[in-house]
């Protein structure tokens, strides 16, 4: 982080609307869907493990890229890596919801309003479109902030005709959703939500790139599953916004689809052929997936109005409990971290390479005895800050998309 680089703005400015009081939003851990009790005890495992593993992922006043576990001679050796802006968003969006001690001790002495702060700062020096729209996001929705300079950044992007990540348009509509309120983001919201109604497919799902050109001739038909979440998520959110039923029937319709193939002990795979709807190659299994990134989009869709997927997320989290694929718990509250995921014994990504050539040629194809040959055993030890970032919010957030709906009615 560049320390030395000045504010984008020296005090916040006023909301049009009141904002909801964070500390009173309703958090989904609670609500009495969570009947099986090793469910709710696994939830609270996760939270625990967020809010006591993130201080020790703090680097260089903001969040690092990874925190690895090392194999020593004297046993696991944590070991931080590099910084990232996109990350300390997300940590920061989801230490929000928690009361202002739990913040100051996550965020390094700070509260989520003024560590948000510090992220516009960084924000100014950064070129990452995905990190502006995140610390956009976390500016209007924790802050109340209009972070007006990284908004017209993002509109100069947007009216250039070049190619862009769905996760970072997913969550350019999300951040203008958030600040609509706040400062003029109309056009911003309109330029982003007409790249994913484009891009959509009539499978549902949606493609790795939004672009004019399309994707990459052997790996344009794969999209992967934050491919899909980030727009479920983006799409219920303007429709609670705008009461736009089309927003909510793409969510839906995207949501059928991964949901429809979630495998058998509750895995949310990985790579999904946008043609057709079929999984392409399921592993590696994240846990981000699994306990935070599924469930936050799929409450979401929920809270907008859309279809009841809970228990969607409840097999996902019950995938902790019996991991059919290693005989290791996950979640490790010795460490404070979640390991990231469960992948192949492979060399250089093998099975995915093979599997999105193979679909290419032959929509549905698959090589059979690749999971014999390259069985899914592998444990990656590290955790990014983002996957308990995410955790915090997507437990804690409730309320969020009901707010958006009583904005529109006003």
């Amino acid at each position: 982080m560049n320390a030395n680089h000045p504010l984008t703005h020296q005090s916040p400015q006023a909301s049009v609307i009141p904002m909801p009081d964070r500390q009173a939003s309703w958090s989904r851990v609670n609500v009495s869907w969570v009947t099986p009790i090793n469910v709710r005890n696994t939830i609270e495992r996760l939270l625990e493990v967020a809010r006591n593993g993130l201080p020790q992922m703090l680097s260089d006043g903001g969040f690092a890229q990874t925190l690895r576990g090392i194999q020593s001679r004297s046993g696991l050796v944590l070991q931080l890596e590099g910084t990232n802006l996109r990350y300390s968003a997300i940590v920061a969006l989801g230490a929000a919801y928690l009361d202002e001690a739990r913040q100051r001790d996550i965020l390094g002495g700070s509260t989520a309003v003024e560590f948000v702060e510090k992220l516009l700062a960084w924000a100014e020096a950064s070129s990452d479109l995905g990190a502006l729209a995140l610390t956009a996001w976390a500016a209007a929705e924790i802050a109340e902030r209009d972070a007006e300079s990284i908004f017209r950044r993002l509109e100069a992007a947007y009216m250039e005709d070049v190619s862009l990540s769905t996760v970072e348009c997913a969550w350019t509509l999300t951040a203008a959703l958030a600040a609509r309120f706040i400062g003029d983001t109309r056009a911003l919201q309109s330029m982003a939500a007409e790249r994913l109604r484009t891009a959509q497919r009539p499978s549902g799902l949606f493609p790795h790139i939004v672009s004019p050109q399309g994707g990459a001739q052997l790996r344009g038909h794969v999209g992967s599953f934050a491919d899909q979440v980030y727009p479920i998520q983006a799409l219920s959110r303007l429709a609670a916004a705008s009461g736009d039923r089309s927003a909510l029937e793409a969510a839906e319709a995207c949501a059928s689809v991964i949901c429809r193939h979630q495998g058998i002990s509750g895995q949310w795979w990985w790579h999904y052929d946008i043609r057709t709807g079929d999984v392409v190659e399921g592993y590696p299994v994240y846990s981000v997936h699994q306990h935070a990134m599924a469930p936050m989009v799929l409450f979401e869709l929920l809270e907008a109005g859309g279809m009841d997927y809970r228990s969607q997320i409840v097999r996902g989290l019950r995938w902790f409990e019996g991991r059919p694929e290693v005989n290791l718990d996950l979640i490790s509250e010795e460490h404070g971290v979640i390991w990231r995921k469960v992948g192949r014994r492979e060399p250089g990504k093998a099975v995915r390479s093979i599997s999105a050539i193979t679909t290419a040629l032959s929509p549905g194809a698959h090589i059979p005895g690749l999971d014999r040959i390259f069985p899914p055993r592998e444990v990656d030890y590290e955790c990014r800050p983002y996957e308990l970032g995410w955790i915090l919010y997507a437990w804690l957030s409730g309320g969020v998309v009901k707010d958006l709906s009583s904005f529109n009615r006003a």
